[in-house]
């Protein structure tokens, strides 16, 4: 057994763009599961092949729960993971994740997703106007896939206009205590909050979100929190609810709209094909979700002793489903590394699996297929700017994912 000053870190950052570091590699040639240390300085175990990652994502016994919240390990420094982190009973953290899922589904159903692609389209040609207006070179990160993803992603929410800039600047705020390098910033202690007063940020926060709520009980739309106010929820909840879906939703859109546009930029005859036939878009976005590297890893905890990989995983420890490996596993992609618009099946876990798949992906799905094809049409030429060497992972520490900038011309 490994020596625990012996163990290898994981790095926070990814070394280059579309690549999986060399250490992550080399943990899943060498097993499915593996003893670390976390960016954050703790130790636990990550999961790196498909059909393990598979089996822990039906498997009961992981949870967010643990019997010491405050002081159990952490992948990284985040105020958002450390409040899902609970001591509730592991059934009762079950059952109420079952109910969330029902009330997302009901929220994010296809066909109610499908009844606003003419708005999504609508709001990706007048973000292409205003990169058009603006003239080339432009940084599409900034001039397309965060106002993008802002603008569809309040709209299908049901974020008033006038609230969006205002909720958006206090998620920022909230968001700074993660600085994306694995280490806590001075004065942040276990759990996120901070001598500066983090905690009362993120109640500030989410109250600011409950009275949108409160407000559009007058009102109701054909929209998420309206649907959350049919469904009985209290304005705290419908406020935490929503500041949850803009969290886990802003960064993964945006970054999959860098990644795809850049990947369908470099590949141009699987661009042409994608952009021929509106079936191969559609397997052009999952394969996209597949190869960006930098996909989620899911932290969970033992709260049993499991038997997987050749290993005993204790209770209380940290497991990590490493998505972008299990992605990448050559034992259930053929040549995973290449990017084929025409992959099928496509069994990748960005959205994770079974229960714990998420119920947001048929609104990423309409997000993406749509900026794709809107950008490529309207701008058929669209190329880097810039070597694709020079191009850098987002810092972290804003509502942002992807790059820090994606110059491109036509």
């Amino acid at each position: 057994m490994t020596n625990a000053a012996e163990l290898p870190t994981l790095e926070a950052e990814q070394p280059a763009i579309l690549t999986l570091s060399q250490l992550r590699l080399d943990l899943q040639a060498k097993a499915p599961v593996c003893r670390i240390r976390t960016p954050a300085g703790d130790e636990g175990w990550i999961v790196t092949r498909h059909a393990e990652v598979k089996a822990l994502l039906q498997d009961d016994r992981l949870a967010r729960t643990h019997a010491d919240p405050e002081n159990a390990p952490r992948y990284i420094r985040n105020p958002m993971l450390d409040m899902l982190i609970t001591d509730a009973d592991p059934q009762e953290e079950r059952e109420s994740h079952e109910a969330k899922r029902v009330l997302y589904t009901q929220s994010f159903a296809a066909r109610k997703v499908l009844d606003h692609r003419s708005r999504v389209d609508a709001i990706a040609e007048q973000r292409i106007d205003a990169i058009l207006d603006k003239g080339r070179p432009a940084d599409l990160h900034a001039d397309f896939s965060m106002p993008y993803s802002q603008q569809a992603l309040c709209d299908m929410i049901g974020i008033p206009p006038e609230d969006r800039e205002e909720l958006l600047a206090r998620m920022d705020g909230a968001r700074e205590v993660d600085r994306g390098d694995g280490g806590a910033p001075d004065g942040q202690e276990r759990g996120g909050q901070d001598a500066s007063g983090d905690d009362d940020g993120m109640a500030a926060l989410f109250g600011y979100a409950a009275r949108i709520g409160a407000r559009k009980r007058g009102e109701p739309t054909d929209d998420v929190i309206s649907r959350f106010i049919e469904s009985g929820l209290s304005d705290d909840e419908i406020g935490l609810h929503t500041v949850t879906l803009l969290f886990t939703g802003l960064a993964g859109v945006a970054s999959h709209i860098d990644f795809g546009t850049l990947l369908l930029a470099t590949n141009p005859k699987q661009r042409a094909a994608a952009m021929d036939d509106p079936e191969i878009m559609a397997r052009a976005v999952d394969e996209v979700l597949r190869a960006t590297v930098g996909s989620p890893v899911l932290p969970r905890y033992a709260h049993e002793d499991i038997e997987i990989g050749g290993e005993t995983i204790r209770t209380g420890d940290l497991v990590l489903l490493d998505f972008s490996l299990a992605n990448f596993d050559p034992r259930v992609f053929d040549r995973p590394g290449e990017f084929d618009v025409s992959r099928t099946p496509n069994p990748h876990f960005t959205f994770g699996h079974g229960m714990r798949h998420c119920t947001g992906a048929p609104l990423v799905r309409i997000l993406l297929q749509s900026a794709y094809t809107k950008l490529f049409d309207r701008l058929p030429g669209l190329r880097l700017a810039v070597p694709q060497e020079e191009l850098r992972p987002h810092p972290g520490g804003r509502l942002a994912g992807g790059l820090a900038e994606l110059p491109m011309t036509w």
